[in-house]
């Protein structure tokens, strides 16, 4: 038995040295990757290889392999791998797995971050959608390149129309601009009934200069006007004004989405018409941010569009909130970009790209739209509300 005994603690130490190095490599691929040592395609095989293989080594159970084909980014680091570690398969096959799955507690904190998407900061410690310092003026942008040669490079797509949250990743599988442009986002004006669905899911949301509660000068009063614009030009569009971050009469987002997506269901189920679902918000920013451009003469807030993908970076795919309709949201906002871009120069941000769900899976075109800040006034939202629905007009109808 003492000779047994001795074995197993052999084998526990061998399989810890194992381990161990196992993660210096994987910190030193790590390592060079954040330190720019890698763009592109290969950056993103690279963080999607880490991912698996690092899981293939301590936790086995958790993935299957099959099959081989010509090498790429993923199979190049486990080629490595495995010569560093002679003794990695050995582990791989014989150290057990007990798999385990997300608790109700771990749930409700992810839900929880997604309810309080305002306000985060990212890994520099500034605000989401806090702008650079060329951002901060009143300047309209010169318009960028949006010409299909340049946008069919994905880094240059990358940087120069999304901010990717740290949360989360993307590749050019996703971004691919030839499948995001082929789909169409036109609305069937032939039949009867609303088309567009306008609601609020923090409905509290006010302006520098808002009368506080007074709905008319919030959020709610800015989707108000975009609804009146978009029936004024013919597309028939409905505005819910619930409020779904108000419990107890106080200030409560923690719930926010579960409610206002029942609500929204309701809608939906009442108007099968309804193509188009626009959950409006205003964004979170420091107090010496001003998000407005100058637009026909009018100061204008300028407006992002958001995009959950139902993905951490470091757990993959969030199961229990997914969308199938990821392709066509990602699809939706990009059109909208660049039709604000070819329009509007310096009307919009960046699209954010964010690890969550945000209620988009109720839709293949839902758009969730964060207008301005807490630093524009009233008359700023909507000079955008004006803007935002030509182009949604143009993007929806091609008028």
């Amino acid at each position: 038995m003492q000779a047994g005994m001795r074995e197993w603690i052999r084998r526990g130490k061998t399989r810890y040295a194992i381990l161990a190095a196992a993660a210096v490599f994987l910190s030193a691929c790590i390592f060079y990757i954040g330190a720019g040592g890698m763009t592109g395609q290969w950056k993103y095989q690279f963080q999607q290889a880490l991912l698996r293989y690092s899981g293939e080594m301590y936790m086995p159970g958790l993935f299957y392999s099959s099959g081989s084909g010509n090498m790429g980014a993923g199979e190049w680091l486990k080629e490595k791998a495995m010569a560093w570690l002679p003794l990695a398969e050995y582990v791989e096959d014989h150290v057990p797995y007990e798999e385990t799955i997300e608790d109700e507690e771990t749930i409700a904190k992810i839900l929880e971050s997604q309810a309080n998407d305002e306000n985060m900061v990212d890994e520099n410690g500034n605000l989401i959608g806090e702008p650079d310092e060329s951002e901060k003026n009143t300047q309209a942008a010169p318009a960028a390149d949006i010409s299909i040669e340049k946008l069919r490079d994905f880094d240059y797509l990358l940087s120069n129309f999304y901010i990717v949250d740290s949360s989360t990743m993307i590749g050019p599988e996703q971004l691919n601009v030839d499948d995001l442009l082929s789909r169409s986002m036109k609305i069937n004006t032939e039949t009867d009934g609303p088309k567009v669905l306008i609601y609020h899911t923090h409905s509290q949301e006010e302006f520098k200069d808002s009368t506080p509660g007074n709905p008319s000068e919030s959020i709610v009063g800015v989707g108000t006007y975009l609804t009146e614009l978009l029936n004024a030009k013919g597309i028939e569009t409905i505005h819910d004004t619930g409020v779904y971050d108000i419990i107890d009469g106080k200030l409560d987002r923690s719930n926010a989405y579960g409610k206002a997506e029942e609500a929204v269901r309701a809608i939906l189920a009442e108007n099968p018409s309804i193509e188009v679902v626009i959950d409006l918000h205003r964004d979170g920013v420091s107090a010496d941010t001003h998000l407005v451009t100058e637009i026909n003469g009018k100061p204008t807030a300028k407006i992002m569009f958001f995009n959950g993908l139902s993905r951490s970076r470091t757990n993959g795919d969030i199961e229990y909130l997914s969308n199938p309709y990821i392709q066509d949201n990602l699809a939706f906002s990009l059109q909208m970009k660049l039709a604000c871009e070819e329009n509007y120069p310096g009307l919009t941000r960046s699209i954010y790209l964010r690890a969550y769900r945000y209620n988009m899976h109720l839709m293949p075109k839902c758009l969730l739209v964060e207008a301005g800040a807490q630093t524009n006034s009233v008359e700023e939202m909507m000079n955008a509300m004006e803007v935002l629905s030509d182009v949604l007009s143009q993007v929806l109808t091609g008028k």
